[in-house]
């Protein structure tokens, strides 16, 4: 399962009520918020409040390293593994900075959630549409500039069963193009807590490492494969 349906709902209602009870509950009040938000910033506290409310509901004991190395008046683009549907939330509750970010267009059409995401800024991602991925990345690029926002990517391009898996070069794209720095994150645990397939969260320990920023000034869109790789191998040794 790489998406979240309609079905996956029914039976997570079933096993972990509380869990979704709360998401409602932080749906609509992010809702009733975007009436007076449009920039985004008070839905973005709201979200973080729901993660962190999801990570205590479901037993996750946080292990944060590196949040010394992020500048919260610097802009970023953050590149992390994908394990789980998990990362978000714990991304979101642990790094305090405005951000938004680029999620597979399935996760939009979930009742509450997609319209959060929706009215609060984050952007969808189409699987099969080059030419419409391009125009997204510069549209992210564009969000960074304009707004002093970051935004979070997962380059892998969905959750990964069999370890790491060969980055796609958006990440890279969107912080040349936007001009700032990128930032490695490992995420470990969080596909235990709650594996790919998996109706139930589980209580455990996850650990978020922040590596160090790369910069992008005097980088050009050619440069975008050989950052990619560097941003990869800095992922593989937070990992390690």
């Amino acid at each position: 399962m790489d998406r979240i349906t309609p079905g996956f709902l029914r039976a997570l209602l079933i096993t972990d009520p509380l869990i979704i009870l709360t998401t409602m509950l932080m749906g609509t009040i992010s809702l009733i918020v975007s009436l007076f938000d449009k920039g985004g910033e008070k839905q973005m506290v709201v979200a973080r409040y729901w993660s962190k409310m999801l990570l205590v509901i479901a037993g996750i004991k946080m292990q944060v390293e590196g949040l010394e190395k992020l500048d919260v008046n610097q802009s970023y683009v953050f590149a992390s593994n994908h394990l789980s549907l998990m990362d978000t939330p714990v991304v979101i509750a642990h790094i305090p900075v405005q951000f938004r970010f680029l999620a597979k267009k399935g996760l939009f059409q979930i009742p509450f959630i997609g319209t959060h995401l929706k009215r609060a800024g984050h952007i969808p991602v189409p699987r099969e549409d080059p030419r419409t991925r391009v125009k997204i990345m510069t549209e992210a690029a564009r969000l960074i500039r304009e707004r002093k926002i970051s935004m979070l990517v997962f380059p892998e391009g969905g959750r990964s069963l069999t370890g790491l898996q060969p980055f796609r070069e958006g990440a890279a794209y969107i912080a040349i193009k936007a001009g700032v720095p990128i930032v490695p994150i490992a995420l470990i645990g969080t596909d235990d807590i709650l594996p790919m397939g998996s109706i139930h969260v589980r209580p455990g320990k996850v650990i978020l490492k922040i590596g160090e920023p790369i910069p992008t000034k005097g980088l050009t869109l050619h440069d975008r494969q050989e950052l990619t790789s560097r941003v990869r191998e800095r992922v593989v040794e937070l990992l390690s």
